[in-house]
């Protein structure tokens, strides 16, 4: 229980109050379904459901004070509070409720569409790594110092967040690291949190099939940036041609990184192999178990982040040469048989073709790519045939299979996939629609010091078809076939 103030009904700037006075509330929630005696029902308008619907449902399973936008006829002893923006009254409640626990926490934010995982994930490494107690937010997991638990959302919603910012800020934690993602953005799912830094990756296409289109899409991730405030620090990829874009409004104080223009934070690759790679960073040199161009971005932006924010520069690289990469990106299986089996979260096209080149770039004369891949089901279509021109222009052989049908007939979804293959590629393009036939075929036709590239699901432990979330591991499925 809670005790309710005015204080925290005027934050919310109502448009109109009615109803009897609340001394106390349980908790407060968007869901009506959870509606317990004495809560605060917040309706939200959502791209699915609109929360105003339930607000009679919410009363009648015991709701003591309404948030919405609209008024309602309802109950005189149940309080109503009508608001402009009720998505924006849940932050402030959320947070109001949970004590403010931004307040006591330094956090960093990762955004862009590939990257965001491994940058605040080695960045909760170092920090951690360097005696600080650190808290992650990521799409694989969310970690409160040492604990480690499920993550559901790349941004969980705003009063998850707040929960588990209060969790970390109870556990001393000091400082955090968390993805942003364009629908956490959208959606106000980080209203009220007051961040210390903000980090872009890259752009390229991703989420169309919500944001309609790029420009839309680009834009919400740049809202990120406009909203950081002036003590914090903006730190943009240089090299991305969206990179200047992001910060260009930004009130917070500016930092670039890049591995071919100037910038604040500059690195080159000296050696590159598939156990690591040589980097020079501002003039310093250090080895790294990670490995790929694209790695080598997220090296730097880790490395520029983590001197901003107060860390020696020689601990870092320090602590970077001992880090390995988050799970399922471009982690790297080798067998006795010198075949390399590499699992990669790469869903896009562009991402694809990053994890490709490099394996282009390491590979030795006679080493053959063979590449699972595939596209989600009821996602954006228009990137489906991209996928596999990349891939059957840079792969000797190409395997395309299902990854996440979802609702749709995995078969249309090949067929949208196949449309992108040029003619004459079309002689080493085979379609495997069972995922696990499709792994095990790529380990049968490797020889040995083949490197199958198994794209597309990462760090995920399942396969969603129809409606159904089935247990499926793309690693522990090529290791069923690998000697190791």
């Amino acid at each position: 229980m809670k005790n309710w103030t005015k204080h925290i009904e005027s934050r919310l700037k109502p448009l109109k109050v009615t109803g009897e006075e609340v001394i106390k509330i349980n908790k407060v929630t968007k869901d009506s379904r959870k509606i317990e005696e004495g809560d605060v029902f917040v309706a939200i308008k959502g791209p699915v459901s609109d929360g105003h619907e339930f607000i009679v449902q919410a009363i009648e399973k015991g709701a003591s004070v309404i948030v919405a936008e609209k008024e309602t006829d309802i109950p005189g002893h149940v309080k109503q509070i009508v608001v402009e923006d009720s998505t924006k009254a849940l932050g402030i409640l959320a947070s109001w409720y949970f004590d403010e626990p931004q307040k006591n926490l330094k956090i960093t934010g990762v955004t862009g569409t590939n990257g965001k995982t491994t940058v605040a994930t080695l960045l909760y490494k170092v920090f951690e790594e360097s005696g600080y107690k650190a808290g992650l937010i990521s799409t694989v997991e969310i970690k409160i110092s040492d604990k480690s638990f499920p993550a559901t959302n790349t941004t969980p919603g705003i009063l998850e967040l707040m929960e588990i910012l209060s969790q970390m800020r109870d556990k001393d934690v000091e400082y955090v690291f968390m993805e942003v993602s364009s629908h956490g953005i959208e959606q106000k799912r980080i209203e009220g949190i007051k961040f210390s830094g903000g980090i872009f990756t890259n752009l390229t296409r991703e989420h169309l099939d919500y944001h309609g289109d790029f420009i839309t899409y680009r834009d919400v991730k740049k809202q990120f940036f406009d909203q950081l405030p002036t003590e914090a620090f903006a730190l943009t990829n240089a090299d991305d041609k969206n990179g200047l874009f992001m910060i260009q409004n930004t009130k917070a104080k500016k930092y670039t990184y890049a591995l071919k223009n100037p910038a604040d934070f500059k690195a080159e690759i000296l050696e590159m192999s598939f156990e690591g790679m040589l980097m020079r960073i501002n003039g310093k040199e250090f080895w790294t178990p990670m490995t790929g161009k694209f790695n080598a971005y997220n090296l730097l932006a880790v490395y520029g982040a983590s001197v901003l924010l107060g860390l020696d520069e020689e601990n870092v690289l320090v602590q970077l040469s001992k880090l390995k990469g988050a799970r399922g990106r471009f982690e790297r299986i080798i067998s006795e048989d010198k075949k390399v089996a590499i699992i990669d979260y790469a869903h896009t096209p562009d991402a694809l073709e990053n994890v490709l080149k490099t394996i282009q770039e390491i590979k030795k004369p006679g080493q053959q790519i063979i590449t699972v891949v595939g596209a989600g089901g009821d996602r954006d279509k228009g990137k489906r045939p991209l996928m596999a021109k990349v891939a059957t222009s840079l792969s000797d052989w190409t395997i395309i299979t299902s990854d996440n049908p979802r609702t749709e007939d995995p078969k249309q979804i090949i067929a949208d996939i196949m449309a992108g293959v040029d003619p004459i590629d079309m002689y080493k393009t085979l379609i495997i629609e069972d995922r696990a036939q499709a792994i095990k075929a790529a380990e049968k036709y490797a020889r040995p010091g083949d490197i199958i590239l198994i794209a597309g699901k990462g760090h995920e432990t399942y396969q969603i078809i129809g409606e159904k979330k089935m247990h499926f591991d793309d690693k522990e499925e090529i290791m069923k076939y690998l000697k190791i």
